[in-house]
Order: C-alpha cells, then structure tokens, then sequence
C-alpha cells in the first residue's frame, strides 16, 4: 500500500490468493517491478480482483479459472490468457476444461477468438510440459 500504510484485511487476502493462483515466483516479480506510477493499480487489482472476487466461498479456484480463460480469450487479452493458463497447475483447472471452455468461447464469443485461445494454450502446454520433462 502507498506510503507507510497498513494494508487492508482485503489486501492481504488478495495477496494471499494471488501467490496462490499465480506462484510467489510471479508475484514477487510483479511487486519488485512496481513503481509509484503502477502502485495505485496494483493495489486496486490486489483488493478487488484478488481479494474479493477471486477470494469469494461461492466457487473454487478451478471454477473461476476456467471463467476467467474463457472471458480472456473471448477479449482477446493474449498475455493474461497466457498468465491464467499457467496458473492452472495451481488452480486445478485442467487441460480438457480449458478446451470446453474455448469450445464455449467459439460459440459464444467467436471461433476466430477461440482458434488463437487454442494456439496460445497449445504453446503453453508444450512449454509447461516441456519444463515438466526437464
């Protein structure tokens, strides 16, 4: 948080949730990339989008993520479709759900969106498994 500030109880539960879905690899890096121009959106994307909506009881880790790929794919928004499909060997969420997801986004979103969600996921996949072998 700015300054010397404590941080909110929904912060530190967003900062909670987020090492949890992306890795303290991920985040670690995130925070020592921080700058004060950045500072004020890492805060709002730490306590809403973690430690609200990701720390919600109603779904799991797995469910939202599965959404969240979905909705990234059908804006194709490319590096967090990247960043989210990483995060499912902390989420969960498997490969055949991110492909009925994407078959969801052909239908609902376009198939041209899903064909390029599928070329990203594909890319990961090989490098996670890849990494996986090593």
């Amino acid at each position: 948080m700015t300054g010397a500030a404590v941080p909110s109880r929904r912060y530190a539960q967003g900062m909670e949730t987020r090492r949890i879905v992306l890795g303290d690899t991920h985040v670690d890096n995130a925070e020592s990339n921080k700058t004060d121009f950045d500072r004020p959106f890492q805060e709002l994307i730490t306590e809403a989008a973690w430690g609200h909506v990701w720390s919600r009881p109603g779904w799991t880790k797995r469910e939202r993520s599965i959404v969240t790929i979905a909705l990234l794919a059908a804006l194709g928004q490319d590096e967090e479709l990247i960043m989210h499909i990483r995060a499912t060997a902390n989420t969960g969420a498997t490969k055949d759900d991110i492909c009925e997801a994407l078959l969801h986004v052909a239908i609902y979103a376009g198939v041209p969106a899903a064909n390029h969600a599928i070329k990203l996921a594909k890319q990961v996949y090989k490098e996670l498994e890849a990494g996986q072998a090593a």
